[in-house]
């Protein structure tokens, strides 16, 4: 039985992991067709490359159809109900940083803070008689976070797009969303909160606590852990 694991399939995301496995003397290639998604791995026997989508990666952890998976620690945390019980971290690798911020619009000079924004949401719904609108794709996340925060005057709206543009476009009074360096968020004339970094994201191995582990499993996962530096947590 080979030990699956499950890396992004195309980007930057795809050479970094690369990279990071590379540097530790386990060699990752694309095999085929660039939108074939098939891989091979060199430097320890035993692992099967398998492509996925960043955003699919939780999911077979979850299910335990692979053993090992890299992902944004934002993904994992949003996708899996208790995520924790689910899957191991096993290493952050250094790459893929990214911030789940809460922004409004730059024009809204009285809020700065999450107490502000508590003060305007309640506000809002006393002058429009409905909640400020949240647009976001990380709702479990964002939810956690502003039930943690006392926040409950908002509703959070389902954004598929560019979440930056739900402001302009009027589906949203303000929006939860990944950023790397807040360019765009200023271009749509968007401010950040202060402190209100809801999770700070980088790339992730992780390990699926409920895939089959058979004792050959548990040997390749041995090498291969010892291979790249990494403490086992029990499985």
């Amino acid at each position: 039985m080979s030990l699956k694991i499950g890396v992004p399939s195309k980007g930057r995301l795809m050479e970094k992991t690369f990279d990071w496995f590379g540097a530790r003397g386990v060699t990752m290639r694309q095999t085929g067709a660039e939108r074939e998604y098939s891989g091979a791995v060199d430097g320890i026997d035993g692992v099967e490359l398998v492509m996925l989508s960043a955003g699919e990666i939780p999911r077979e952890l979850a299910a335990g159809r692979i053993h090992l998976g890299v992902t944004g620690s934002d993904l994992v945390r949003d996708k899996l109900a208790d995520w924790n019980q689910q899957v191991a971290e096993l290493a952050p690798l250094g790459f893929g940083h990214a911030d789940l911020i809460l922004a409004v619009p730059a024009c809204w000079i009285d809020v700065d803070s999450l107490d502000d924004l508590d003060a305007a949401a309640a506000a809002f719904r006393a002058r429009h008689g409905f909640r400020l609108r949240i647009a976001t794709k990380y709702h479990r996340l964002v939810r956690d976070y502003l039930t943690e925060n006392g926040i409950a005057d908002y509703q959070l709206v389902d954004s598929q797009g560019a979440t930056e543009g739900t402001v302009k476009n009027l589906t949203a009074e303000a929006i939860a969303d990944i950023t790397s360096t807040g360019e765009t968020l200023r271009a749509n004339h968007l401010k950040i909160l202060q402190n209100a970094v809801i999770h700070q994201s980088q790339a992730t191995l992780f390990l699926a606590r409920r895939a089959d582990w058979p004792p050959e499993a548990r040997a390749v996962l041995s090498a291969l852990s010892a291979k790249l530096g990494l403490e086992l947590p029990a499985v």
